[in-house]
């Protein structure tokens, strides 16, 4: 079953993330490297991704027949979507425990939401 994880991030994990010297900054990356590498190994990585930051997010809508894209969000954004893994796993219950590894769990939100099927039907 595939697993969306949504990796979030705020104020607090941004703090945390700037106040860390070079070397604490290179151990967090190579941490993800190793997550990466492991679910690679068990073949439960299809692919993640590290997202840009909000100010250059587009928000994308049509009315009338006219795409409008504007600057990203105008209210104040307590929380951001940081990145996200694309998952196989064999349960929920594995896709939580995944999830669970991420840095980011003890600053923010870590969501685990299942993939739909092509046809709206929830697997």
């Amino acid at each position: 079953m595939k697993y969306v994880v949504l990796i979030y991030g705020n104020p607090e994990s941004r703090t945390a993330w700037e106040g860390m010297s070079e070397e604490q900054r290179a151990a967090g990356l190579a941490y993800y490297q190793r997550l990466n590498d492991d679910l690679d190994a068990s073949g439960e990585r299809i692919v993640s991704e590290r997202l840009a930051g909000v100010s250059l997010t587009k928000q994308v809508s049509v009315r009338s027949g006219e795409t409008i894209a504007t600057d990203g969000p105008f209210a104040e954004v307590k929380e951001f979507l940081a990145g996200f893994y694309l998952l196989e796993c064999e349960s929920l219950d594995r896709a939580i425990e995944i999830a669970a590894r991420i840095p980011e769990a003890q600053f923010s939100t870590v969501e685990v939401r299942p993939v739909m099927g092509l046809y709206g039907d929830e697997m």
